[in-house]
């Protein structure tokens, strides 16, 4: 794609790299069939090659207006279209660059920016988040439903805790995160559980919170790599000390951990400590994959009862990560009968704050997934990132847990 970037970007970073991907895309649509917008809506400025035209116009200085940012606020960034483009085009990190000029360029009205400035404020505070989750429960029948949809039951918050007296020569770090602490304690307390039976402890560093994606993608970047230095630091020392990972319960987290040396690469100051950072970064499958031979015989040990369920990968697991097929071989390996799942690659509707910036959308994509996901008739349904797991448990009668939980269950 031939491009003729505006002097106000031309010669910048960003407009070196935005120059690059575009001129990267061919045109060829593959994309779009794989889009979920795209599906849904059917217009092309909904799917990723219109984006990228209207994203090239608005780089190129033409007049940008609410249309544009409509259109670009409705793509989920679930990176599907990077999985099915045969050339390689980086399609989020254009979509990054470009809603940011855009937000620079058309105000938004009030109303958004009030729901917007919530959103970033709130929900990377556990110390906010945490207290609105309980009034929410106590106050779920007087919430709009957009809202009520994402309070969990009190049972969904309960954890069993950590292992006691965990102090394995091998030490890996987990994030604990911003909201997963308060909607679904049990996931990392399960992973340490699950990590001591095979002599690793895991721990996290108080210091650390937010990974940063929650206002990295409502167009907040200093904030969000405020959120990404503060995480570095946290880190750090532990990582001088040797911790063999920095272990990502949420795919979510992960996908953009692992972002950190490209995010940071113009910051002199971290650009060396955000590379080794992304660098140790793992997903908790990478390490179970890693340990599968130390895994099986205490699987083996332990009387399996047998249980189906249905698995929703991620989009920022199997698109985001390119982690494919990894959880659904150590849940076979489990015992698990694993459903067929159709369209395995849309995105569920969730995508951070998506679901309730673009309510309808997202009912839609969540009822069409877990009508996919319940087809073969499994007990519970799992998977691998907070925000689909609150997403899905909002329109389904079935348990939904993270997948972890299973493992380290039957272990």
């Amino acid at each position: 794609m031939q491009t003729n970037l505006a002097d106000f970007i031309k010669g910048t970073p960003e407009g070196r790299e935005a120059d690059a991907i575009l001129r990267t895309c061919v045109h060829c649509g593959f994309c779009t069939a794989t889009c979920p917008t795209y599906q849904l809506l059917g217009d092309e400025l909904d799917g990723p090659r219109g984006r990228i035209y209207l994203i090239k116009q608005m780089l190129e200085g033409k007049e940008v207006t609410e249309k544009t940012q409509t259109h670009l606020d409705r793509c989920l960034t679930c990176r599907s279209c990077e999985t099915t483009c045969p050339s390689g085009v980086k399609y989020h990190r254009l979509l990054d660059i470009g809603r940011k000029v855009l937000s620079e360029r058309v105000p938004r009205p009030l109303g958004q920016r009030l729901v917007r400035a919530a959103l970033k404020e709130a929900l990377p505070r556990p110390w906010i988040f945490r207290p609105a989750v309980a009034i929410g429960q106590m106050m779920r029948p007087l919430l709009p439903q957009v809202l009520a949809d994402k309070v969990p039951t009190a049972a969904a918050g309960q954890s069993r805790g950590w292992p006691e007296k965990s102090a394995h020569p091998r030490r890996m770090l987990a994030l604990a995160g911003c909201v997963q602490p308060g909607l679904s304690p049990n996931t990392n307390a399960a992973t340490a559980r699950l990590l001591d039976k095979l002599g690793i402890t895991l721990f996290e560093a108080p210091e650390a919170g937010c990974c940063g994606a929650l206002r990295f993608h409502l167009d907040a970047h200093e904030a969000a790599l405020a959120d990404m230095r503060r995480n570095i630091d946290a880190w750090w020392p532990h990582v001088e000390a040797g911790v063999e990972a920095i272990v990502m319960t949420a795919s979510g987290c992960g996908a953009h951990v692992k972002e950190y040396g490209v995010l940071m690469k113009g910051d002199p100051a971290y650009a060396a400590k955000a590379e080794r950072i992304s660098a140790l970064t793992k997903d908790i499958s990478e390490i179970l994959s890693g340990e599968a031979e130390r895994i099986r015989p205490l699987l083996a040990a332990k009387p399996q009862v047998p249980l189906k369920l249905a698995f929703h990968s991620p989009c920022t697991l199997q698109h985001g990560q390119k982690i494919k097929g990894v959880v659904e071989e150590l849940l076979v390996a489990a015992g698990v009968e694993l459903t067929p799942v159709a369209d395995s690659h849309l995105c569920c509707g969730s995508a951070g704050t998506y679901s309730i910036l673009q309510p309808e959308l997202s009912k839609q994509l969540r009822d069409n997934k877990l009508a996919a996901l319940d087809a073969g008739g499994p007990a519970a349904i799992v998977t691998a990132n907070i925000g689909c797991q609150t997403h899905l448990q909002s329109g389904c009668s079935k348990p939904v847990r993270h997948w972890v939980e299973i493992i380290e269950e039957r272990m």
